[in-house]
């Protein structure tokens, strides 16, 4: 039986066919698959199997003189933009053998072929039949491009190489091509969504597919919303789907939920890996991963210049066996818990080494663990053996002494304080308390937020759904919130990367009242679709409770929401979560099960759950998921595959970004 451990490895074993084929080459590697590789094997990974050197995928690099092999590890389907750059890499070098591995499937890629570009030449898919156009045709181009009939060369497909396994206890896997697909709200009789959208739905389709092809999985497929009813569908349409469904063996049920954006934006004071994701600056090429400076375990003075010399630390670590013992825990635990496991495995390795460490007892601090990883400093042997968990050990100092740390709690608290007020007025109330904190930022009070703060704030009022019982005063307070952001916008010295991308404008002096105000107005058309997004749902519309004179207002996760819909009480259907037929005989049953007692598919009939949450994940959804599912139903093994690890200004950026769903085909 396929179990959910051994279908979270797939991808580093898919990893390790690729790795047997670079031995004495030059390595290309583009921007996607480095970030797998990254969380899967790493990228010394390259090197320990016999790489002569590791460069980017650009038209800008070549090989060497003596170097006659060459490896591509792609991302995309092999025409436009990716099929120019093996081209000018290979016209610049001396090549004799040349061998092209292409993660996509023929609808996988994120980057559609470009205008004229040869269909035939396209990456081709992993499972067999008329599913997978040839790769002889490029296999002949690059011979032409290397000189002659006498070159060698080799083009496969090599499935799941996009798939990042980020917690080996929590079973996430992570598909960094889908990092930035957070689906706008859609009505539930969507039937036309726009072309981008319908790219990285088909892209998402196939990442999964993919998985449960190699897996051997026979899936039911349960859709929850609009959005995964569409990724559903192209999953059933495949050729590959149809037949795993009468060979292979097993079970998996699928849901998914991107119906939920109070949570990701929302600041939980309760988990460290969002604080560190929120607080360190993101390593670059990265979208789930941040930089550690490693600087205090070198003997060079702190400085600028010295920064850039010494090569930054990570969080992800997977040939350390210790260090993922210790991330998962930071993952799975809260903070507190999460600060003391850090400090207990530094004490640990540093006994180990004999080194001499003073206990301390009572609360964790930034200075101690700081303390504590100076005391590998010189130790080159120990420095290497405990690598990576200095690496995540002076995340958590340096985020623990992060000064947004302070923001972070007073976001937090005035969520707390927007949840009551919702209970006791209504959204028009909330939306003038909110006008008031603008003004007061405008005219430079001690209660400060930036615009971007502000905007976040929104989306989690927004992303609430709380019913107004006064539409005409909301309006209202929209109009004149709108007047209050672009006013504070006009003002601002400098802009941020997410006002940048609202208006259009790089600097403030190109910047207008009129471009302002025009992209506040989207931001609120949008907003309105967020309180929107579950109007459509039977059971699962809310996920806010108003308080009452004993208790007060709560926000009720839709994903434990939902978890609990499946797995407590008796196997009663939940309305809001919709089995994908998988052909005539699933119709037959869905239709005869109106007149008679027929037995319906139920995501609880499987020992195996694969969770798809679309638009990405956050650490403490990820907790919540684990915790619900061990307590319902214990003997349930869950996988998580999501796009991203969420930290909570993610969620505006891909919101309002009016290219976030734009195909990347830019050179």
């Amino acid at each position: 039986m396929m179990t959910a451990e051994r279908v979270y490895r797939l991808p580093s074993l898919k990893w390790d066919e690729a790795l047997s084929r670079v031995s004495g080459a030059a390595v290309f590697i583009d921007e996607l698959c480095a970030e797998s590789l990254h969380w899967n094997r790493g990228a010394a990974s390259l090197l320990e199997a016999g790489a002569r050197s590791v460069r980017r995928f650009s038209s800008f690099e070549s090989g060497a003189e003596d170097e006659p092999k060459a490896v591509f590890l792609v991302s995309a389907s092999l025409a436009g933009r990716t099929a120019d750059v093996i081209r000018d890499v290979v016209s610049l070098s001396r090549f004799r053998h040349c061998v092209v591995l292409s993660a996509a499937t023929r609808t996988s890629s994120p980057r559609p072929p470009a205008d004229g570009a040869n269909p035939e030449l396209e990456g081709g898919g992993g499972g067999g039949g008329g599913c997978r156009p040839p790769f002889e045709r490029f296999e002949e181009q690059l011979r032409e491009w290397m000189g002659g009939a006498s070159c060698a060369a080799e083009v496969a497909h090599v499935p799941l190489l996009l798939l990042a396994p980020v917690a080996p206890r929590l079973l996430l896997l992570l598909a960094p091509a889908l990092a930035r697909l957070l689906p706008p709200p859609l009505p539930r009789d969507a039937r036309s969504p726009s072309p981008e959208l319908r790219v990285l739905l088909k892209a998402a389709a196939a990442e999964l597919d993919a998985l449960l092809e190699a897996a051997e999985l026979r899936e039911e497929c349960f859709a929850v919303g609009p959005t995964s009813r569409l990724i559903a569908a192209e999953l059933e349409a495949g050729c590959r789907a149809r037949s795993r469904r009468k060979a292979a063996s097993g079970g998996s049920s699928r849901s998914r939920s991107a119906l939920d954006l109070a949570g990701a934006v929302a600041h939980h004071g309760d988990s460290l890996v969002e604080k560190i994701l929120s607080a360190l600056p993101p390593l670059p090429g990265h979208r789930s991963d941040v930089q550690v400076d490693m600087l205090e375990l070198t003997g060079l003075p702190p400085s600028p210049e010295n920064r850039h010399l010494v090569a930054p630390g990570c969080l992800a670590q997977p040939q350390d066996a210790a260090a993922q013992a210790l991330w998962d825990s930071m993952l799975s635990n809260k903070q507190k818990e999460a600060v003391m496991e850090v400090r207990r495995h530094l004490v640990e390795a540093a006994s180990k080494e004999k080194l001499p460490i003073k206990m301390g007892l009572g609360r964790v601090t930034a200075d101690q663990l700081s303390s504590y990883a100076r005391l590998f400093k010189g130790n080159a042997e120990a420095l290497e053996r405990h690598c990576g968990l200095l690496q995540l050990s002076l995340a958590t100092a340096h985020t623990l002494r992060h000064p947004s740390l302070s923001r972070w709690d007073t976001c937090l608290a005035f969520e707390r304080l927007l949840l009551q007020a919702l209970g006791d007025s209504d959204l028009a109330a909330v939306l003038k308390q909110i006008r008031v904190l603008v003004g007061a930022s405008a005219t430079g009070s001690r209660e400060h937020y930036s615009v971007d703060e502000v905007l976040t704030l929104l989306v989690y009022v927004y992303g609430l759904g709380v019913a107004t019982e006064h539409e005409s005063e909301q309006q209202q307070e929209e109009s004149k919130l709108i007047g209050a952001l672009a006013l504070a916008v006009t003002m601002e010295t400098e802009l941020s990367p997410l006002l940048r991308t609202l208006t259009g404008c790089e600097t403030p002096a190109e910047l207008t009242a009129e471009r302002a105000h025009s992209a506040m107005q989207r931001v609120f058309d949008t907003l309105r679709g967020v309180a929107s997004a579950r109007a459509h749902l039977k059971q699962l519309r809310s996920v806010y409770h108003a308080g009452d004179g004993v208790h007060q207002a709560t926000y009720r996760p839709f994903l434990k929401q939902l978890l609990e819909e499946i797995y407590q009480g008796e196997r009663a259907d939940c309305p809001d979560v919709e089995h994908v037929s998988a052909g005539i005989t699933e119709l037959l049953k869905t239709g005869f099960s109106m007149f008679m007692k027929v037995s319906r598919p139920h995501p609880s009939d499987h020992a195996l759950l694969i969770l798809f949450v679309v638009g990405g994940v956050t650490p403490s959804e990820l907790r919540l998921i684990r915790e619900v599912v061990s307590t319902l139903r214990p003997g349930t093994q869950v996988l998580v595959l999501s796009t991203r690890l969420l930290k909570p200004t993610d969620v505006p950026e891909l919101l309002f970004s009016k290219d976030s769903l734009a195909p990347d085909i830019s050179i």
